[in-house]
């Protein structure tokens, strides 16, 4: 009998035992940097000349793994395996194809800090974020497995006197999953496993700064005992790979977690019926956000400031659900924003193999100069209140930056930056709170922090995101407890971890005898 679903806890690192085991699995995984990758496809192991070289933000001169690239000859190589593979796993007992899940999971969670550290050493994770992004990935595969578990008899459907109907779900076909570097170990193994235990195959293009981490995850998907071919490891780059896979004709689904621009050109060239092709495809998409935070005059002004402290600078405000406005009743305004400036002025910043550093380095060159840059236009903008100090000569590190009295309108207040950095506006009132927190294209995350329950009440029907929090911050949603994800240019609803997520992976069938 399967256990019913409990999220894996969170480690706790002030007990000494834990900082231990911690310290030990990044000395696990300092023994094998710098090591080379290969792909992986039909179960066999195949080196390319060109590698992406994966490295450690926090100090750039190290490397972390070499991976080879895969080029459209092995894209297409991956996907005829993995459609030939499809014949046999789409007919696996789903309780079979669920029970791999749950292998990888205990597998996972014997080597949590190991595969945390991996986190802090490639993704610049401190040790709490690591820790959660992995006991994340562990709550994907229990989740999904029994979801499967669940909905592998179909649902019930009415029959009449001399006929039995039946309604149930089947798998789609071969699905490509290109995940983001940000949650580079949770996102990428639920987005994955959410397919495969729905019966399809896979190939996984991973984010390049991160596909060490694929990797490692791919390894332990085949000691679960996946079968060869179900799971194709191919990362290579978007105009080489990404874009070829998207057009193939014989792919059925598309599942991309990453930035707006790359989710709405995929969506649009999925959109497109090619030679050899008899479906539409499907695109399930998390494209980013631009969330709010709101403070009403009746709210908690020491649990706001804290609140938007923690959503906007954990791992350094490189999360799609990270607090990058702060949008505040004016009756309280001054008193969030200068307790804000205080708390972010103790932030500590730097390598993240210590413990004690709250915030580490941003992901790569790329994203620290296009953090710097937004930090010049907030000066045009707003006023600068902390922060806006950035390091790249050993690691990409920006200081948490604040900037104060935007308007609604301002390039902060509208464009995604992904990086710490929250702009803070003035409202006149609740309701002209509200008006600016949905005046975004985008409809991910927000918070509201009042006591009033009216108030709370009207947020729930006027607020336009996916998921709204209440008296806390707009971050840390927990598979299962609150599905996660977003609408509008925030993506395609799509709620992971949550009751229908994979019944995006599958295609209802009704069946109807006479009798």
């Amino acid at each position: 009998m399967v256990k019913p679903y409990q999220h894996e806890p969170f480690t706790d690192f002030s007990n000494l035992e834990n900082q231990k085991a911690y310290e030990e699995g990044l000395k696990t995984v300092d023994a094998y940097l710098g090591k080379d990758y290969d792909l992986v496809i039909g179960g066999e192991r195949v080196s390319t000349e060109d590698k992406l070289v994966s490295v450690n933000p926090a100090n750039h001169s190290q490397v972390v793994g070499r991976v080879s690239k895969a080029t459209r000859e092995h894209a297409e190589q991956a996907m005829t395996v993995a459609l030939d593979a499809f014949e046999s796993w789409r007919t696996t007992d789903p309780v079979s194809r669920a029970d791999i899940l749950f292998r990888a999971s205990a597998i996972i969670r014997r080597r949590k800090h190991e595969f945390s550290a991996l986190l802090t050493r490639e993704a610049g994770k401190p040790w709490n974020e690591a820790d959660a992004d992995t006991a994340e990935a562990i709550d994907f595969l229990e989740y999904y497995a029994r979801q499967m578990i669940r909905l592998k008899d179909g649902m019930p459907v009415e029959s009449r006197p001399g006929e039995s109907n039946r309604f149930g779900y089947i798998p789609l076909g071969v699905g490509i999953v290109i995940s983001p570097w940000n949650f580079a170990f949770a996102i990428m193994a639920g987005t994955t496993v959410a397919a495969l235990v729905s019966g399809n195959t896979v190939l996984l293009k991973p984010a390049s700064t991160t596909a060490v981490v694929a990797a490692k995850f791919v390894e332990v998907m085949e000691e679960a005992g996946l079968p060869k071919g179900v799971l194709n490891y191919v990362p290579g780059s978007g105009s080489e790979i990404g874009d070829y896979l998207v057009d193939h004709p014989k792919t059925r689904f598309v599942s991309f977690t990453g930035s707006r621009d790359v989710g709405v050109r995929i969506y649009e060239r999925a959109a497109k019926v090619h030679p050899g092709q008899k479906w539409l495809k499907r695109v399930i998409a998390e494209m980013g956000g631009k969330d709010t935070i709101v403070v009403d005059n009746e709210g908690d002004v020491e649990l706001a400031a804290q609140s938007i402290v923690a959503s906007a600078f954990g791992f350094s405000g490189q999360k799609c659900s990270a607090c990058s406005r702060a949008v505040v009743v004016e009756d309280v305004y001054d008193q969030v924003l200068e307790r804000v400036i205080e708390l972010t002025k103790d932030l500590t910043v730097g390598n993240t193999e210590d413990r004690e550093k709250f915030m580490g380095p941003v992901i790569d060159q790329a994203a620290y100069d296009k953090i710097m840059s937004y930090v010049e236009i907030g000066k045009t903008e707003g006023k600068l209140v902390a922060g806006g100090v950035g390091d790249d000569s050993t690691g990409w590190f920006v200081q948490p930056t604040v900037f104060a009295d935007m308007e609604p309108d301002a390039r902060l207040m509208q464009e995604e930056i992904f990086g710490p950095v929250v702009a803070f506006s003035k409202a006149k009132d609740y309701d002209h709170a509200l008006e600016i927190a949905n005046n975004t294209e985008y409809g991910l995350t927000g918070a509201v922090i009042t006591n009033n329950r009216e108030k709370i009440d009207q947020a729930k029907r006027d607020f336009q995101v996916g998921n709204l929090y209440f008296n806390r911050g707009c971050t840390g949603a927990i598979v299962g407890y609150q599905p996660f994800g977003g609408f509008n240019m925030s993506g395609t609803d799509s709620k992971a971890g949550g009751p229908d997520y994979l019944l995006l992976h599958m295609q209802a069938r009704t069946t109807s005898e006479m009798l």
